[in-house]
């Protein structure tokens, strides 16, 4: 099944799909853990000492890849998001800025853990998170990242924000076909070139944010197909397709918009 139809199938039934995913022999475990014992925690060290409850905490904010940092993540909680200057606010993942927004220890101590900020909507977050992950391992990273980008349209309010989330730039690259070399190109040169093309797109709508994603799944389809094609081996040298032209070449050659054919 290709990538269009599977995230069309899933984003269609998002309600029902998230029941199925929350009713999972693990993905119900560690919830039904989380909620149990979520609200006995008082300060930083009772959150990391219960790795359980901690990883479940990660994987909502999509940050299973770090849950063995906990020194980072200890210091992150520490400093907490009120100074400008601290880690959280200095660092560029905005996985890890919601992570500490919500488990914000510095600002509300022991009743951080009482909030509904850190309850249920941890475990929808985390159910949501699952999802995709099983979706991504059934049909594909193509699916995933159009799940990703539908749940995280709403936090993008202009091109940095998009470029700050390696998910994000993935998929708006594929849109746009922009080159490989794009992402190596001076960061406020990357935001000019997506302010331009993404001219007049308000993911915020459901409407433009249903096609800007069946674009993306369509042009995934047509990218993947075409990169396992052994037709492709004709171009190649040495054994690699050849990708040497310039960033200013092949942005200038791309002349694919939004509102194109």
């Amino acid at each position: 099944m290709s990538v269009a139809v599977s995230y069309r199938l899933i984003s269609s039934n998002l309600d029902r799909q998230l029941e199925i995913t929350s009713k999972q022999g693990p993905v119900k475990l560690e919830a039904q853990y989380y909620l149990e014992n979520y609200g006995n925690v008082t300060s930083i060290d009772e959150f990391l000492q219960d790795t359980r409850l901690f990883t479940t905490a990660m994987k909502a904010f999509g940050l299973e890849d770090m849950a063995f940092a906990k020194g980072y993540m200890r210091k992150i909680l520490e400093e907490g998001m009120s100074d400008p200057l601290s880690l959280g606010n200095r660092t560029t993942d905005p996985r890890i800025q919601e992570f500490a927004r919500a488990f914000d220890f510095e600002s509300f101590g022991d009743l951080t853990m009482k909030r509904e900020a850190t309850g249920q909507q941890v475990v929808d977050k985390f159910v949501r998170q699952q999802l995709e992950v099983t979706a991504g391992e059934l049909d594909g990273e193509g699916v995933r990242l159009a799940l990703y980008f539908e749940r995280m349209a709403g936090e993008i309010h202009s091109p940095y924000d998009i470029l700050a989330d390696k998910a994000l730039s993935k998929v708006v690259r594929t849109v746009l076909n922009l080159p490989t070399a794009f992402s190596g190109a001076d960061i406020d040169k990357q935001a000019a070139v997506l302010a331009e093309r993404l001219d007049g797109v308000d993911f915020s709508d459901e409407d433009q944010l249903r096609r800007f994603l069946m674009r993306f799944t369509t042009m995934w389809d047509a990218t993947q197909s075409v990169s396992r094609d052994p037709i492709l081996n004709l171009f190649a040298v040495g054994g690699a397709t050849m990708q040497t032209v310039s960033l200013e070449l092949a942005l200038s050659l791309s002349s694919l918009r939004l509102g194109g054919a």
